[in-house]
């Protein structure tokens, strides 16, 4: 059984057959203690706050039988680790359509803690982990005037918390949809049109830092902590 946020992806699990829900990942609307095993990937990274986080590991614990297991992959600061480049780095060269660079921030909203069931503890246990990280992590820069560095695909991460630009490619875009343009380079007329962008929020973990928070739970057991092609990933076995 899947489930996603967004209802276009679930419409096409759907035209191919398999079993697909829209929801969110802080509450998914599953019995508690009813599944042998769950995957998130590429889900974790998306939620703007160490709490919210912390969160959505609880809710995908919930899920599991005691005994079950869970896969977690999230992207990872370090792209370039032990002197091996990961494939997001690698395809920088053969990208067709290669990006120009962002230096422009853009205004971001204050980010609050909207996660379910957060205690003080949490948020104590987030704080310090953030403060160590900062203080001898992976080498970001701290993000100043509340402002959100817009990356450049296909590069080195130089912000933890960051905007990732996505381009609309062959869609047409709602009237109620607000998205910023660029001028993608290229040969053809078509090209030269304006596409829509899109700037998707990233928190990049840093080593150590998914493991942290999965090891913080007490209903869980950390089996596994490794690095796979750019991402921090660990496998979670429910007590």
């Amino acid at each position: 059984v899947g489930c996603d946020r967004s209802k276009n992806l679930v419409d096409i699990c759907g035209e191919k057959h398999f079993q697909a829900f829209v929801c969110d990942a802080l509450s998914v609307p599953i019995r508690s203690g009813s599944c042998d095993a769950c995957i998130s990937i590429a889900v974790i990274h998306h939620f703007s706050t160490a709490e919210r986080r912390l969160a959505t590991i609880r809710e995908l614990a919930r899920l599991l039988r005691p005994g079950g297991t869970a896969l977690i992959y999230v992207w990872a600061m370090e792209q370039e680790y032990k002197n091996q480049k990961s494939k997001y780095l690698k395809e920088k060269n053969g990208s067709k359509n290669k990006e120009k660079e962002m230096n422009t921030g853009t205004p971001q909203r204050p980010l609050s803690d909207q996660g379910p069931g957060n205690s003080s503890q949490d948020s104590a246990w987030s704080d310090q982990l953030l403060n160590g990280l900062k203080d001898k992590s992976c080498g970001a820069k701290p993000v100043a005037d509340f402002r959100l560095p817009v990356h450049t695909n296909r590069t080195s991460f130089h912000s933890q918390d960051l905007l990732v630009p996505w381009h609309l490619k062959g869609g047409t875009k709602k009237k109620e949809e607000s998205v910023d343009t660029v001028l993608v380079p290229g040969g053809s007329k078509e090209s030269q049109e304006l596409s829509p962008v899109f700037h998707r929020y990233y928190h990049v973990f840093c080593e150590g830092e998914l493991e942290a928070a999965c090891r913080s739970l007490d209903c869980v057991r950390v089996q596994k902590s490794y690095y796979d092609q750019g991402n921090w990933c660990v496998i979670l076995e429910k007590l």
